[in-house]
């Protein structure tokens, strides 16, 4: 199929970006790699009225460290943070995140900021901001705001965007010495959605594993220093919060055992990486 019939807008500044998304309203919608988005128009899943290309944006374009955190600026490519010279010091579980992600072309076209704005549930970018404890910079015509990761992801693809805004840039917290930090996943083929994704952080407060393609958005437990007899209550417990999916790819029943399978996994790699 191709997409129904939209108005195009390539701004030169992001002020121009905004004023167009303001006056387009509900119809309105941001593209930059397009990964995710051209396909739910060929599809007719979404029907814009007006795309608004923000991939010429400069100021979008950036990658910055500031104090203990990262920010990505939301026309940064997957691939260029994947390319980053600091990626694995500063971020070591986007590090071991991205080999999942799609396949070398999604990752050189698709945006970092744009897998965030998606709200895939199964999507790795999105559970890893979540399990580091990132934020979302948002902004509209008349207004900034930041909110936590965990507060952006709402459902099933919704997210607390409002009309009019678009995603700004995400913040990554940077790795703390004496942390551990891994990344698993499982699906029917490399470079397909998760079935389950896991990540997970050891740091001086504890454990914490964040878990995707289960619930309707990526989850994120806070546990205490586990014995190895400790964790299979503890994931099990776990796996019977989330409210399981089932699709033609996987039962409920398989995904909650992959929780607690895949989640042990990536918590002891996560404790024996310490530095």
């Amino acid at each position: 199929m191709k997409p129904a019939s939209f108005d195009f807008i390539c701004p030169d500044t992001l002020d121009e970006a905004l004023s167009a998304l303001a006056e387009a309203g509900g119809d309105g919608r941001i593209i930059a790699g397009g990964q995710s988005l051209v396909p739910m128009l060929n599809m007719r899943l979404a029907r814009p009225g007006v795309l608004i290309d923000i991939m010429r944006l400069e100021t979008l374009r950036r990658i910055e460290t500031s104090g203990d955190g990262i920010t990505v600026g939301a026309a940064v490519r997957q691939a260029d943070l994947e390319a980053w010279p600091n990626l694995l010091r500063d971020l070591p579980l986007l590090a071991a995140a991205f080999p999942w992600i799609g396949h070398v072309q999604t990752r050189a076209r698709g945006t970092v900021c744009g897998s965030v704005a998606h709200a895939d549930p199964s999507a790795e970018l999105p559970l890893s901001l979540v399990t580091l404890g990132g934020a979302v910079s948002l902004r509209s015509r008349k207004q900034k705001r930041k909110v936590t990761a965990d507060d952006f992801f709402i459902g099933m693809m919704a997210t607390n965007l409002a009309e009019g805004e678009m995603i700004e840039a995400v913040h990554f917290p940077k790795a703390r010495p004496g942390s551990g930090y891994a990344f698993r996943e499982v699906g029917r083929r490399h470079g397909d959605f998760a079935i389950v994704a896991c990540a997970a952080v050891a740091d001086d407060t504890g454990l914490r594993l964040g878990i995707a393609g289960v619930d309707d958005r990526p989850r994120v437990f806070a546990l205490p220093e586990l014995d190895d007899d400790q964790f299979d209550d503890a994931l099990n417990d776990i796996a019977w919060s989330l409210n399981a999916r089932e699709d033609i790819h996987a039962s409920a029943r398989y995904r909650r055992e992959l929780v607690r399978n895949l989640g042990r996994e990536t918590l002891r790699e996560a404790s024996r990486c310490r530095a």
